[in-house]
């Protein structure tokens, strides 16, 4: 019986910001989205308040992304991995 393990590959980029005390979890605007599923995904994963959730959403469509969470780089991928599959569209810096 063979079994299939899936392997995660990281980039370089990726390695150097896991040494990094502090790293910070980016949403980018895309086209898919709408104001009230970013708003809900905000308040319901990362509690914000709605009015929050608005501003950072508004920031997001205006200037094309928004820094929304700073922490370790292992937090920040949880939270990443989490919007990303609510179809959001975040990355790490």
């Amino acid at each position: 019986m063979s079994v299939e393990v899936e392997q995660e590959t990281f980039t370089l980029e990726e390695i150097l910001a896991g040494t990094k005390e502090s790293n910070k979890l980016i949403l980018w605007n895309d086209d898919i989205n709408t104001f009230d599923h970013v708003i809900y995904c905000l308040m319901h994963y990362l509690q914000y308040s709605e009015e929050e959730s608005a501003r950072i959403a508004w920031t997001v469509h205006t200037k094309g992304k928004c820094a929304i969470l700073e922490g370790s780089y292992t937090e920040m991928e949880v939270y990443r991995k989490v919007l990303k599959s609510e179809g959001l569209t975040v990355s790490i810096e």
